[in-house]
């Protein structure tokens, strides 16, 4: 596998985006509709004399992923600016040896009563809160990505299947342009889950899909960390698929631990897709040298969707009860179109392009790892192995 420099490759793409004159944060899904605001007035957005609700995150892991709980931290965080809500997160880790008190915590800010909403996230927190909100019946949840069907519960849902076939076809496409840097003659591109379980295999099954319909001889090697905080086996996992199946583009859907996925990319000479957020954006400080090797994300704006829902909600449009599945068409998912994809060959972007537009207009039905019909994941792993 050829290796160029990472100094002269990022020399290379900031002088393309000097010259394309791309602007920074920009993505290919449209913004959640949001209240207008006079600058630098932090509560413009609350209509006058309503209290901003109290509300409680629940971390069930940590701050600090660049990825999938920062992005719901951002959108508290805006709508504290707003003065639509008043808020507190409380982290409470990501092993195994952390779950009880997962459950312990959601059980001590209900009985506690000082909150107007609790927040929790992630399918696995869906049973603790099946279990715990109907003893609260007056205790109102928002859960996202995962489903509770209690009548004191909206649960926020993404499609992240349509994102993960954009993101296939970006990365099919990317792996045949053996003139770019460090791309070889191998089409074989990877996947880093942060487990075997529906919500990853569903991104996983979008992007096998939108991979085989660029190119139908590709390959992808798969593999799973079994954690979301483990950032030392996702960088062994990379390195494995680098070293064995040359393989030279990486998508980590793993939480913090795809972050190790992106170190393993970085060190041998391979480029990465960061998922959840502008991971681009979000490699900041130390992991900055990272942003240099991603060439887009795939985007599950959770932060949006907190927004848009407490948005309803101070507006007097409730749903609670409801389970709310959010795409491409209400800013739930999407993928970064800027910066550094921008320094990628045009007929990739072409085709990225043109992937989006096919899932937006229904062109394209892509499978899901959910549901009566779902998609055979081990089937559909074993038909694309290196």
């Amino acid at each position: 596998m050829k290796r160029i420099s990472l100094t002269l490759i990022v020399t290379i793409m900031a002088l393309a985006l000097i010259l394309a004159g791309c602007g920074g944060g920009q993505t290919s899904a449209p913004q959640a509709p949001t209240p207008a605001a006079s600058a630098g007035d932090a509560g413009a957005d609350a209509p006058s004399g309503d209290r901003p609700f109290s509300v409680v995150s629940l971390v069930n892991g940590n701050l600090g992923d660049a990825s999938f709980f920062d992005s719901a931290e951002s959108g508290l965080v805006e709508l504290a600016r707003r003065g639509i809500i008043e808020y507190r997160t409380i982290e409470l880790g990501g092993t195994d040896a952390d779950q009880p008190r997962w459950r312990d915590t959601l059980i001590e800010v209900s009985e506690m009563g000082e909150f107007d909403v609790v927040v929790v996230g992630t399918w696995q927190m869906d049973a603790f809160l099946a279990e715990i909100a109907p003893q609260f019946p007056n205790q109102m949840y928002v859960i996202y990505d995962a489903v509770v069907n209690e009548p004191n519960v909206v649960s926020l849902n993404y499609r992240q299947n349509d994102m993960g076939f954009i993101i296939g076809a970006f990365a099919a496409a990317m792996t045949t342009q053996t003139d770019f840097p460090n791309i070889n003659e191998d089409r074989v591109i990877g996947f880093v889950g942060g487990e075997d379980g529906p919500v990853i295999n569903d991104f996983l099954v979008g992007y096998i899909q939108g991979a085989l319909s660029v190119d139908p001889e590709i390959h992808v090697d798969v593999r799973y960390v079994n954690s979301f905080v483990d950032t030392a086996t996702a960088s062994e996992l990379a390195t494995a698929m680098i070293a064995q199946n040359n393989v030279d583009i990486i998508w980590g859907v793993a939480g913090l631990s795809g972050n190790g996925a992106a170190e393993a990319a970085y060190d041998h000479g391979a480029w990465f897709i960061g998922v959840d957020s502008d991971q681009e954006a979000t490699f900041t400080g130390v992991q900055a040298p990272l942003a240099g090797i991603t060439l887009t994300s795939g985007l599950k704006n959770i932060g949006e969707s907190l927004i848009w829902v407490f948005e309803e909600l101070y507006a007097g449009k409730t749903h609670w009860g409801e389970e709310i599945w959010l795409g491409l068409d209400m800013n739930g998912v999407g993928i970064v179109t800027d910066k550094n994809f921008m320094t990628t060959p045009a007929e990739v972007q072409q085709i990225t392009l043109q992937a989006l537009e096919d899932v937006q207009n229904g062109t394209v039905t892509v499978g899901s790892a959910f549901g009566a019909n779902a998609v055979d994941v081990p089937a559909l792993r074993d038909s694309v192995r290196p």
